[in-house]
């Protein structure tokens, strides 16, 4: 990659992103708002985002005195806000948690979803947890579908005797009945589906990744800048709280990986369930880790789109007011839930 953009996903898509007409808010220009995290992962309301005026952003505190709420009453929007605003993530998979969670309502539940766009987009990801599926279903036969969708709708209908057959036999083994197994796979494919996405999240920050180590390199090798214990202590730690939360969250993913394969081996409730409720577990901290480390990489991105803007003591600035702020948020996940 020539140069860093920062990334950008729709509002359902995005990892640091919530926009508040899911929530059942009483205040209208509230419902056209989205909550956002900045770069030191602290949720602000964003009322408005021009690349020409800029953004709009409010701390939740600071919404009573904006909209000119009562003191001695608490406007009921105040709570749902704080609440949401105390939300490490804003993807859908910690979302379904963390709304259960805590209690907060939501306008339609089933619209927690990938858009279309970005499932297809996984399907390069889906192919490791539905191959073991179509050699259990069509027994190594060639069939050509376009994402995991077509898949399970193919099995509503299947046109083979074998076919049915074969998926008699799983339903048999799963213990539930042939007319059941569609939402069986439709749980399946979501669950993989989660994998598949924060697995998407990760792999496509490497090279903002590489660059800021780069620019830590460049920092810590320069005459001037490598006297400064402070920073050095900071790039260290900055440098720490990356590395080891990559190789954690490649390695959980990588377990997911072998488990597949293992399900189907001898395929069971019991197993399938034991699975999807241990990734489901790690859906909050791997968001937690995977927002932050976006929100960061973007920032470096706007700050150094390329590697001749921003020589070292610009970066250097950059790593100690930009980088560091939030970095225990990242950390702490990291160390509790992944560790």
């Amino acid at each position: 990659m020539d140069e860093l953009t920062p990334i950008i996903d729709s509002d359902m898509d995005s990892l640091f992103v919530l926009p508040l007409d899911m929530i059942p808010l009483g205040t209208p220009a509230l419902q056209k708002a989205k909550l956002i995290k900045n770069i030191n992962l602290q949720s602000m309301v964003e009322f408005f985002s021009d690349s020409q005026t800029g953004a709009g952003h409010v701390e939740v505190g600071a919404l009573p005195n904006m909209f000119g709420w009562p003191e001695e009453d608490t406007h009921p929007d105040l709570p749902v806000l704080h609440n949401l605003a105390m939300l490490p993530s804003y993807d859908i998979y910690s979302l379904r948690l963390s709304l259960r969670e805590r209690g907060i309502p939501v306008n339609d539940f089933s619209a927690l979803r990938l858009t279309h766009e970005k499932a297809s987009e996984l399907t390069r990801y889906m192919v490791t947890f539905t191959r073991p599926l179509m050699q259990e279903i069509y027994a190594g036969k060639s069939v050509s579908v376009n994402n995991y969708e077509d898949l399970v709708g193919s099995f509503r209908a299947p046109d083979a005797r074998a076919v049915r057959r074969r998926l008699a036999d799983l339903a048999g083994r799963l213990n539930i009945e042939l007319r059941e197994l569609p939402i069986f796979l439709e749980d399946y494919g979501d669950i993989y589906m989660s994998v598949s996405y924060f697995r998407h999240c990760l792999d496509r920050l490497d090279p903002y990744l590489t660059a800021c180590h780069q620019s830590i390199a460049d920092i810590a090798s320069h005459f001037q800048l490598k006297q400064n214990l402070r920073l050095m202590q900071n790039c260290r730690a900055i440098e720490e709280v990356i590395t080891v939360a990559c190789r954690q969250l490649y390695g959980r993913m990588g377990l997911y990986d072998k488990q597949v394969g293992e399900i189907w081996q001898d395929i069971t409730p019991e197993k399938f369930r034991k699975i999807r409720e241990s990734i489901k577990r790690d859906h909050v901290a791997f968001g937690t880790v995977l927002c932050g480390l976006t929100v960061k990489m973007n920032s470096f991105a706007r700050a150094f789109p390329q590697a001749s803007v921003g020589g070292p003591m610009k970066r250097a600035d950059f790593m100690v007011t930009e980088l560091m702020q939030g970095l225990e948020t990242i950390r702490h996940s990291v160390r509790t839930a992944l560790g």
